[in-house]
């Protein structure tokens, strides 16, 4: 299996490479275009070329400042590159633009708990899912937060809820077993472990969470 992922990776690595050459061809003839300034900046993403992509990001917003996807993609670079202060500004200037832009208001919240401005973080991420009540995402979102913060009882209900709203994520069931076993509470974190294995997680992937239950 290892073995199959791998190759598959580098398959999937390999035909990016091929097509940000592509895209940096027709760039090379073309180099005032945005439209291929974002195609080349969307590969460079996929392939964590951070800088690269925000380079890109940066030429498409001065010629266009109110670029929506420069913006938002420029955020996500910035945060990655570790430039918190500059990705906040992002995430802002767009809002600014479409305030209720559901992906801007999660990310600048979840950049806010990563840049440990918790307060302002969780105050968001409470708007969110007050504006946003059928959004499982914002529920899983403030669920994190509050198992950061020791909120056990709080993120067990927001799994809950966004299990409810996704019930075939199993990212959110393996999050609430592992809250549930931080709260000692074993036989409900069990009957998660076990619907995790009944809906084809492999048992051996999860040995580590059966061994806390002991």
């Amino acid at each position: 299996m290892l073995l199959i992922a791998l190759g598959s990776f580098a398959q999937s690595n390999q035909q990016l490479r091929e097509e940000l050459k592509a895209a940096s061809d027709r760039l090379s003839y073309h180099p005032d275009s945005l439209n291929l300034r974002l195609e080349k900046a969307a590969i460079n993403m996929q392939l964590e070329q951070w800088q690269y992509a925000k380079d890109e990001y940066d030429y498409v917003l001065r010629r266009d400042p109110n670029n929506l996807a420069a913006l938002y993609y420029r955020a996500y670079a910035n945060e990655k590159l570790n430039r918190y202060g500059f990705a906040r500004l992002d995430y802002e200037n767009l809002l600014r633009i479409i305030p209720t832009h559901f992906e801007a208001r999660l990310g600048l919240a979840l950049l806010n708990q990563k840049d440990r401005r918790l307060t302002e973080a969780l105050d968001q991420i409470n708007q969110l899912v007050e504006s946003y009540p059928n959004k499982a995402i914002a529920y899983a979102a403030r669920a994190n937060m509050e198992r950061d913060r020791k909120m056990y009882e709080l993120a067990e209900y927001d799994y809950t809820q966004a299990m409810q709203l996704e019930p075939d994520n199993v990212d959110f069931l393996l999050n609430r077993a592992d809250v549930r076993i931080r709260m000692q509470h074993f036989e409900e974190a069990k009957a998660d472990l076990d619907l995790l294995v009944k809906k084809g997680t492999a048992k051996a992937a999860l040995s580590e969470f059966y061994e806390r239950l002991k």
